[in-house]
């Protein structure tokens, strides 16, 4: 009878564990990106997942410009990584360095302008 009981706790914590694993791991809405703000304080815009590393897919650089015509003003710019002499796949992250991330709204303009490009 103990036998059974030690089993039976042993597939529960297993079918948990699995659980856990496969809603963590649930990978965004393909349409999703965020944003990553870093230490070093670079910024860079991609499909991200946090577990069990935080990775960046189809990744992007975004880099802040002065306007030409209006120095006063500044544009952004976002720049594929995969377009980088190293072009990875994908980027890791240290979580120390990761000062906050986020989703970006579909509103937003950086979502506007990554739609443009992809079409």
């Amino acid at each position: 009878m103990q036998n059974k009981r030690i089993q039976l706790g042993v597939v529960v914590v297993l079918v948990l564990a699995v659980l856990v694993v496969v809603l963590v791991k649930k990978p965004n809405n393909t349409n999703d990106y965020s944003v990553v703000y870093v230490s070093t304080q670079e910024v860079y815009v991609g499909k991200l997942t946090t577990f069990p590393s935080f990775e960046l897919k189809d990744v992007y650089i975004y880099k802040v410009t002065k306007d030409l015509a209006n120095e006063s003003k500044t544009n952004f710019q976002l720049i594929p990584v995969k377009d980088a002499l190293w072009a990875p796949e994908s980027m890791h992250f240290n979580r120390q360095n990761v000062i906050f991330y986020g989703t970006l709204s579909p509103d937003s303009v950086i979502a506007k302008k990554l739609a443009e490009q992809n079409t």
